[in-house]
């Protein structure tokens, strides 16, 4: 390293012939820079700069070295130019694994805003419920709610604190009693998630003065996805633990029945993480920029 550095000092003063210009360039003293060219001359054996005290001028040596400098150092200042420019104009795929709600509810209303504005940028989203080790998968990035990411990671929030409601259609109520107590959830048909995180079934986390209670109703329904669990809630198949924001317009609409609504907490809202000793790229760092806007 120290001899790619001392060669881009005798580059730069023998393009200046003068110490003193090529000092201000590098931002170092003149006296500095004479004696790393000094230091540099001494390990290749030849004197590489005639020095007067008028002027500075390759020798032959010198001047056959400069000539095979300048087009490298030329083609690595044009890679960094072009580099620069990716930061502009950012490019290239980002990959992210998510879970099926905050992919639905967070980063599709951000690549709504973000895409548009950069044709060269790719975003693919892998819908995942297990705890991926997202370097030795190959993402750039992952979401999760606050609580389940792992220490080592930089977390940034991107959206605000989740609340789950228990649903279940009109139809469905006028065969079965509105549960009251989580208990009685127990006589209810649950239509249920199965995620490989927890191994079986989704417990359903229900809390109310502190007091907190874990449901794992039973029911004739599991899937791994909320749209089926809607629709089966919309049909009247069963009750259903769905995230608040994907039932209210049905609640309001008269679709959907809500129970047991001052049983359903807050939970910490989805946080976007990567690693921390990663150099995150160009088109990842904007996707960050959007969605910090939205968990603010």
């Amino acid at each position: 390293m120290q001899n790619f550095n001392d060669l881009a000092a005798f580059a730069m003063v023998a393009r200046e012939r003068s110490f003193t210009r090529a000092a201000a360039k590098l931002g170092v003293s003149p006296s500095a820079l004479s004696q790393t060219v000094r230091n540099l001359e001494e390990r290749i054996g030849l004197r590489l700069l005639t020095r007067t005290t008028r002027s500075v001028a390759p020798t032959e040596a010198g001047g056959r070295l400069l000539r095979t400098l300048s087009p490298r150092f030329e083609e690595i200042e044009a890679e960094l130019a072009t580099l620069n420019e990716l930061r502009e104009k950012p490019a290239g795929t980002v990959r992210i694994t998510t879970g099926e709600h905050p992919a639905i509810s967070v980063l599709q209303p951000a690549l709504k805003r973000f895409l548009p504005d950069y044709p060269d940028v790719q975003v693919e989203i892998i819908i995942d419920y297990g705890l991926t080790d997202i370097v030795a998968e190959g993402y750039d990035a992952g979401v999760r709610m606050g609580e389940q990411v792992a220490k080592d990671m930089v977390a940034v929030r991107i959206g605000p604190d989740i609340r789950m409601a228990v649903v279940g259609s009109p139809k469905y109520f006028e065969r079965f009693p509105v549960p009251q107590t989580p208990q009685d959830l127990t006589a209810h048909k649950c239509i249920n998630m199965r995620l490989p995180t927890y191994g079986g079934l989704f417990p359903w986390g229900l809390e109310k003065d502190g007091r907190e209670v874990k449901v794992r109703g039973v029911g004739q329904l599991v899937f791994n996805n909320l749209g089926m669990r809607l629709s089966s809630a919309l049909d009247g198949l069963g009750v259903a633990y769905m995230p608040e924001d994907q039932v209210i317009a049905h609640i309001a609409e008269g679709r959907l029945i809500r129970v047991l609504e001052e049983w359903c907490p807050y939970f910490p809202g989805y946080h976007l993480y990567y690693p921390s000793r990663r150099h995150t790229s160009p088109a990842l760092s904007l996707l960050i920029d959007v969605l910090r806007q939205r968990g603010s």
